[in-house]
């Protein structure tokens, strides 16, 4: 497995849990997602994108990196861009930090959106804000929290055969309509088991802060 950590414009507090998940991966930063390679102490191996976004004040060794840029009128966001180009480097999944967030609400929907597509294909993708993480849903999945985590399981479709277990509110085969908030606002209660027989959907965590787990 190679793992790629994709660098983007997001919001990002750098908690331990962040750092744990992107050590050992490669990096790569799409344009304004560079400005977290210094707060997780990340060297990205390429900096991609039209650069419109360029951080101000990056130290001399982040501003050396090697630069791979695209015009500004193109059909891929910086980050798609970025996701590509690790696939094509080798990436078998990726952890989209700063996907949350941000000054761009398009972008955001745009990560949620790509990440669920590149699930589709086969590669495990993750997005992470350090205060919210997402994990795109099929089959069945398992996660572990500490009990009275929050998260919400949103649908980009209408969801058949939903079965949520190791939640406060937990659910069992069920139908969900497309824009219903029926999933929104769960707490785990164990091991977080969801299944997803058909539909899009994403789940999103809330992890706890340290110190309260």
């Amino acid at each position: 497995m190679s793992l790629f950590t994709i660098l983007l414009g997001g919001d990002l507090v750098p908690t331990p849990a962040v750092a744990r998940q992107v050590a050992g991966s490669r990096v790569i930063a799409a344009d304004a997602g560079m400005k977290h390679a210094a707060a997780l102490e990340l060297l990205p191996e390429l900096w991609v994108g039209d650069f419109d976004s360029e951080p101000d004040n990056l130290p001399a060794h982040l501003r050396s990196v090697d630069r791979q840029g695209f015009p500004r009128e193109k059909n891929k966001t910086d980050g798609e861009l970025a996701a590509d180009i690790a696939i094509a480097r080798g990436a078998t999944s990726l952890l989209m930090v700063g996907a949350f967030g941000g000054t761009r609400s398009d972008h955001e929907f745009l990560h949620l959106t790509l990440a669920i597509r590149l699930s589709e294909r086969g590669i495990p993708v993750t997005l992470t804000s350090g205060n919210q993480e997402g994990f795109p849903l099929g089959g069945r999945s398992e996660f572990s929290y500490p009990n009275n985590t929050l998260f919400s399981v949103i649908a980009f479709s209408e969801l058949s055969g939903l079965t949520v277990t190791g939640a406060k509110w937990p659910l069992h085969d069920v139908e969900v309509p497309f824009g219903s908030s029926w999933t929104i606002s769960n707490e785990t209660d164990g091991l977080l088991q969801v299944t997803v027989r058909a539909g899009r959907a994403m789940l999103i965590v809330h992890p706890q802060p340290a110190g309260q787990e």
